[in-house]
């Protein structure tokens, strides 16, 4: 997640910045996608949800995006004279949202004050189209002939600090003067980019120790790849380098880690380098076995893969560089910002005329990091106007519901444990103890299963037709295999869930679309699981499973001939054909 703000020189209108919002998602429709997940890759969907602007009322760079619940990936919010826009980086990167932003504040302005005559200035190029915006330029420059061997990375020296209470986000702005970081940095003979990156890594090596020494201060610094290859998308569009500084035998010298950044800035910052890099990533989505691998499978190597990364980087600097509006519109605008939230210290800066904000993220207390900071800033001769911390309270949401879950496992678990120790003191020639445990384990795994997948219906109900037939089958099992739960409940229940997944649907007011999968997925499991067990000989009423997986077929038949437009562009998604 991160946060770009805009903090205006007069205070927000609501209603003028609803209307706003409106405007700006006529110009940038794609962020009224959603995130979707197909059977092997997750993949963004066209919405018709209107988002809602509202005053702000909870952490900055709070979750937005919630596993199974259809939900819109950004969020505007407002507070005294700052515009908030809050996006979850699958959406898109920095420069998109900076895009966004923008626009938003451009039209927010535009309505506050056309009556003084401030004209409607367009701040995209006029032949920019939607389909510019919403092409993968990943896949566009994507060369096999890029891809090169990879080197093996050392491990970077880690933040091993104590983290915030609750896993709060610490969020400490400042601000520089552009003029003066600018001809500071020249003067160097540098960007302003190294001098600050090589600021941040000897900031960091002031809290190491000897023995941590052994390890590099590596950062990573994100890169907009539209300088180096022309794009239009506002998907993401990023790289990112990875400057770093073995002060195990560091002379002192500041100019020694500035000229090494200097230099590997300049050796890993060419097209060349980046193609090559790019590629490298999108090689692992090219790959025809990969893309056979279920998500799930997919998403535990990501993480695993992911964790491994992390060895490899110490903190994350990050410049969005200069945000440029109209000077019409600049008057009413005091400065930009942006932070975000990432699992490790990260600093991210960007300039509206001579203001250059500094924003410090961290859940650790990491405070003598940020210290070390602008104390080497003030030893070059620059110095830092602290930003006083302007947020409401949070509302905080309830934990009741987790509460409530917990005390209903603990009572189960209690339960089970007192119907066994019946058992072994008693030994009732019926089982009734263990049949009673039994019957608590399955309520409490279907009350599971409903309690974690309540925010999507539909797959709530596609879990619950298999947990219910499996369960049942066991059930069988375990009291002596009359086969009931084969010869009536699996047919049955396929059927019934069927039916109640159009009913959810129409209630709900669900778009077929958002629906088919697990229309597909329920028919199938109830057409191939009966005729399987039919054709194997393990059932003994064969009238309910043939009569189960006829309906189910017929129902597929039925979207296909029906609604077949929208049953191939779906199993397309979710297939990722």
């Amino acid at each position: 997640m991160f946060r770009f703000y805009c903090e205006l020189k007069e205070e927000v209108q609501p209603r003028l910045l609803e209307e706003a919002l409106d405007r700006t998602l006529e110009t940038y429709p794609l962020f009224l996608s959603v995130l979707r997940k197909g059977l092997f890759w997750h993949y963004l969907e066209k919405s018709n949800i209107r988002p809602e602007v509202r005053e702000e009322y909870r952490e900055p760079c709070s979750r937005l995006y919630i596993r199974d619940k259809k939900s819109l990936l950004f969020e505007v919010t407002y507070y005294k004279r700052r515009i908030n826009f809050e996006v979850f980086h699958v959406l898109t990167d920095g420069t998109g949202a900076t895009e966004f932003l923008r626009e938003l504040v451009k039209n927010y302005l535009f309505l506050a004050h056309h009556g003084e005559g401030l004209e409607d200035i367009s701040l995209h190029p006029e032949d920019m189209t939607v389909q510019d915006q919403e092409n993968d330029s990943f896949v566009k420059y994507y060369s096999k002939d890029a891809r090169r061997p990879k080197k093996r990375k050392a491990h970077a020296y880690q933040l091993k600090k104590v983290r915030k209470e609750n896993g709060q986000l610490r969020v400490e702005e400042r601000i520089l003067s552009v003029k003066e970081v600018l001809e500071h940095s020249r003067r160097l003979g540098v960007s302003m980019t190294v001098f600050l990156t090589a600021v941040l890594l000897c900031a960091i090596h002031e809290e190491m120790t000897r023995q941590q020494e052994k390890r590099p201060v590596v950062l990573m610094v994100p890169v907009n790849l539209r300088k180096f290859f022309p794009s239009d998308s506002m998907l993401n569009f990023f790289g990112w380098i990875e400057p770093g500084f073995d002060f195990g035998d560091w002379d002192g010298s500041f100019e020694t880690v500035l000229e090494q950044v200097r230099q590997y800035f300049k050796e890993e910052l060419t097209r060349e380098k980046l193609e090559t890099h790019m590629s490298e990533l999108l090689a692992l989505e090219m790959n025809p076995i990969l893309r056979l691998a279920p998500l799930e499978l997919k998403n535990l190597c990501i993480q695993a893969g992911s964790k491994i990364a992390e060895k490899n980087v110490t903190a994350v600097f990050s410049n969005m560089s200069a945000v440029t509006m109209p000077e019409e519109y600049a008057r009413d605008i005091d400065r930009f910002g942006i932070y975000t939230s990432t699992p490790k210290l990260e600093l991210c800066i960007c300039s509206f005329g001579d203001k250059l904000s500094l924003g410090f993220t961290s859940r650790f207390d990491t405070e003598n990091i940020r210290r070390n900071f602008y104390r080497i800033l003030r030893e070059q001769g620059i110095q830092a106007e602290k930003v006083e911390p302007d947020f409401p309270e949070p509302d905080v949401p309830s934990e009741l519901e987790m509460k409530v879950y917990k005390g209903f496992s603990l009572l189960c678990m209690a339960a089970v444990i007192l119907m066994f120790a019946l058992h072994w003191n008693h030994r009732p020639e019926v089982p009734w103890t263990l049949f009673t445990a039994g019957g608590i384990v399955s309520m409490w795994l279907a009350s599971t299963i409903g309690f974690f997948k309540r925010h999507n219906l539909l797959k709530n109900t596609m879990w619950q037709l298999v947990l219910v037939t499996v369960g049942c089958i066991l059930w069988d099992v375990l009291t002596g295999w009359h086969r009931w739960s084969v010869d009536f409940v699996l047919p049955g229940l396929s059927i019934a869930v069927l039916c109640s997944m159009m009913v959810i649907s129409y209630i709900q007011k669900y778009p077929l679309r958002e629906c088919m999968i697990y229309l597909v997925m329920a028919a199938g499991y109830g057409f191939l699981l009966p005729l399987i067990l039919v054709l194997a000989g393990t059932v003994t009423w064969k009238l309910p499973s043939l009569l189960g997986a006829g309906f189910c077929l017929l129902f597929v038949a039925g979207l296909i001939l029906f609604k077949g437009k929208e049953f191939k562009e779906e199993m397309g998604k979710n297939f990722h054909i």
